[in-house]
């Protein structure tokens, strides 16, 4: 399942988020690759003993894990500290699959779903898109400023090299209550009919009763 949400940032965060960005240390990215994917990978990450670290956490994921298609979407139990991204031109990061399993030992976590958040704008730089592999071809993604994809951490995706300007995103992962992407799908999907239903037809019989089936299959399939 492919989400793009938008408006995750509104633009007094994204000033904020660019301007604590614009003086931090950046370091190559490869230093937290993968052995598989670190031949693929050509970026910049903020390092992560950085002193913006913390007041960037606040503002990105605090907004990204209160944002009610997050959490309908992602369903998250856990959430991963992000890595801030610069591509500039000439850089890009190849096709490769995120790792299944994260973090240190006793902090792990299972990758179950991926999501870009962009911190600034499609018009700022050319190249640079997302370009993810599914059942259908790929599909490639230039969200704006302050918008969020989240999508498969399974699917085998790349970023296209950046031609011209600075591409700035935050990347993180979600480890989901319901493990199974096609499950997920199917919550989403009546999670908006729900919602459809409560706001134009909130007394009606099928309202009560989509909310009862999305509740208990959550129920159903959920595990924490």
């Amino acid at each position: 399942m492919l989400v793009v949400i938008p408006a995750v940032l509104g633009k007094t965060q994204l000033e904020q988020v660019r301007s604590l960005l614009r003086d931090a240390p950046f370091v190559d990215g490869r230093l937290s690759a993968g052995a598989r994917a670190r031949p693929v990978k050509h970026n910049e990450e903020l390092q992560a003993s950085a002193a913006q670290m913390e007041r960037l956490n606040s503002i990105v994921m605090g907004a990204l894990v209160q944002h009610p298609l997050y959490q309908a979407a992602a369903m998250p139990v856990k959430v991963a500290t992000p890595f801030y991204a610069r591509y500039t031109p000439g850089m890009r990061y190849g096709d490769h699959v995120d790792d299944p399993v994260m973090g240190p030992p006793g902090g792990q976590y299972r990758t179950d779903i991926s999501t870009t958040v962009c911190l600034n704008g499609a018009d700022d730089y050319d190249g640079g898109e997302l370009v993810i592999r599914t059942g259908f071809g790929e599909q490639t993604f230039k969200p704006d400023a302050g918008d969020a994809i989240i999508y498969p951490s399974s699917s085998l995706h790349r970023v296209a090299e950046v031609t011209r300007g600075e591409r700035l995103v935050a990347v993180t992962w979600t480890q989901s209550m319901v493990r199974d992407p096609a499950r997920r799908e199917i919550l989403f999907q009546l999670y908006e009919a729900r919602e459809a239903l409560q706001e134009h037809r909130p007394d009606a019989p099928e309202t009560t009763r989509v909310d009862h089936a999305y509740v208990n299959l959550t129920r159903l399939w959920a595990e924490l």
